[in-house]
């Protein structure tokens, strides 16, 4: 079905359940509970796990298939954000012509650095890469500022032309990026007892886009031009000696990843119409490699596993600060309770990257699959083999 074959087709229902019930499975506990602080399921955060996802299962085309890992990505991110919101500005606010846009903006992008980064390999491909992301990153911020709105970014104003759109509603306000009439902050919400569910019209365009894009790399993963890619990471110096030309395979690959990383983008600005050059910073780019190898490079799902985690600790792990922890331990004596919130505080809320930095250093140590050979390891665990009746020695069950 679809071109897959059956442990694939699992996989991809697997992500299209997970996304499309993910108001119900990132809410957990009921409104009001104490527990509440840890759902996720509220629309910029839903958001933001299929947006990255997006944007890690492209890297991960480039970094697990072909070995090459890029510390410049971010650059295009924000090329398709800036793409997008001049669509917007210029056209109209329907997010699908500023979607493709940004695919197609990004996708010349990368063409470009690609072509001339992929004269090197190894560190000195990521050095390249780094140094053309800073330099987006510099001219962003500073030298294209008509362009890019320099310090405080591109955004929509009341004067914008807009061909085929209103610059302005009928109540004096600035539209908002639509998808044929439908809003992409438009949300309804379901009250199930103490529990409250939102359905918000961005989160499932993006998640229909994620699950497109994770379908794609999976015929991407099991196609020869896949093949060819593994190839080139297991060892590029064998296949050049057998007539092969290598470069297009990388360049393909590149420019496919920085289309991904486009798309995220323009997903970005049309859940937001606001493109600022932090997109283009280094930190940026280092993130999405955090995602990737945490989740598993070089595996299917776990790059989403691992944008899932990162953006999880950013926006819910990073809120727990010393009333709450005074709150979880006041049921003991004054002097354990404080001596316990002392010892913790470093790890949450603001230190919330060291707690993933220790994290990151024991999934590199002991589980260099990621989070994807953790689960395997679980399940293996649980798996309990039956024992063979025709082996010797092997204990017959009673009849």
């Amino acid at each position: 079905m679809l071109g897959l074959e059956k442990k694939d087709l699992r996989l991809l229902l697997v992500v299209v359940a997970l996304t499309m019930l993910a108001p119900f499975i990132l809410n957990p506990f009921p409104e009001g509970s104490e527990l509440a602080q840890f759902n996720a399921g509220y629309p910029d955060l839903m958001q933001r796990f299929v947006i990255f996802g997006i944007f890690a299962i492209g890297f991960n085309i480039l970094f697990g298939l072909t070995g090459y890992l890029s510390f410049g990505h971010a650059a295009f991110l924000g090329a398709g954000s800036y793409a997008a919101v001049w669509m917007f500005k210029l056209l109209s606010m329907n997010v699908i012509p500023a979607i493709l846009l940004s695919v197609v903006i990004a996708g010349l992008f990368s063409l470009i650095i690609g072509f001339i980064s992929l004269r090197r390999s190894g560190i000195y491909f990521s050095i390249l890469t780094l140094a053309f992301a800073q330099m987006s990153f510099a001219l962003a911020y500073s030298v294209l500022t008509p362009i890019t709105g320099g310090e405080t970014g591109l955004q929509l104003a009341m004067n914008d032309p807009r061909v085929l759109g209103a610059s302005q509603t009928a109540s004096g306000n600035i539209p908002v990026p639509s998808l044929f009439g439908l809003e992409m902050r438009s949300s309804y919400q379901l009250e199930l007892g103490n529990w409250l569910f939102t359905f918000n019209v961005g989160y499932y365009l993006a998640a229909v886009l994620m699950i497109l894009a994770f379908y794609l790399a999976i015929r991407i993963f099991r196609s020869p031009f896949g093949m060819m890619l593994r190839a080139i990471k297991s060892n590029q110096t064998r296949m050049s000696y057998t007539g092969l030309n290598a470069r297009p395979y990388t360049l393909a690959a590149f420019v496919i990843s920085g289309m991904y990383a486009g798309l995220a983008g323009g997903l970005m600005a049309s859940m937001d119409p606001l493109a600022g050059a932090e997109r283009m910073q280094w930190t940026a780019s280092g993130e999405v490699v955090l995602m990737t190898i945490l989740g598993g490079a070089g595996t299917l799902i776990g790059p989403v596993l691992g944008a899932g985690m990162i953006k999880y600790f950013e926006n819910i792990f990073s809120k727990i600060n010393d009333q709450v922890l005074h709150s979880w331990f006041a049921f003991l004596p004054d002097g354990i309770e404080n001596f316990l919130v002392t010892v913790i505080h470093p790890f949450v809320g603001k230190g919330w990257h060291l707690t993933l930095g220790i994290i990151f250093m024991l999934v590199v140590i002991f589980l260099p699959g990621g989070l994807v050979q953790g689960g395997q390891k679980i399940a293996a665990a649980f798996r309990r083999k039956k024992p063979d009746a025709n082996k010797p020695g092997a204990t017959k069950p009673a009849e």
